[in-house]
């Protein structure tokens, strides 16, 4: 089973969203950004450098928003999705096919990866 980490990035009552790169696994599905969480490393200490190597920005973790468990055909995951407030730097797409400020609202008009989908619809319930 895998650790993995997602930020949900709120500014300016927006969230921003990440599409996957074209020749990923769920490629051109769209996902909270994140990653694995590495030997040694804090769940914590994950989402920061993740987004700090996948978009070139600078976060700030607030709280836990969910605990999804997903099983890929390959793989199963366990995935802590932060709340987290976009504090600084100017968005570059370094892992990710493109990104999306959205309200609320708009996150049913995206195709998310599967894991992704479980935190959408909580969303939408907040919305």
């Amino acid at each position: 089973m895998m650790l993995v980490c997602a930020a949900i990035i709120h500014d300016n009552g927006k969230i921003l969203i990440a599409q996957r790169k074209e020749n990923s696994q769920q490629g051109l599905k769209w996902e909270f950004p994140g990653g694995k969480v590495e030997e040694g490393e804090s769940p914590e200490t994950c989402i920061v450098r993740e987004i700090q190597e996948e978009l070139n920005i600078e976060i700030e973790v607030l709280n836990v928003f969910d605990v999804v468990y997903h099983t890929y055909d390959d793989k199963s995951l366990v995935m802590i999705v932060y709340n987290c407030k976009y504090t600084s730097g100017t968005i570059e797409k370094i892992e990710c096919n493109d990104f999306k400020w959205v309200i609320g609202s708009e996150l049913k008009k995206f195709d998310f990866a599967n894991a992704d989908k479980k935190v959408v619809t909580k969303l939408l319930t907040m919305v």
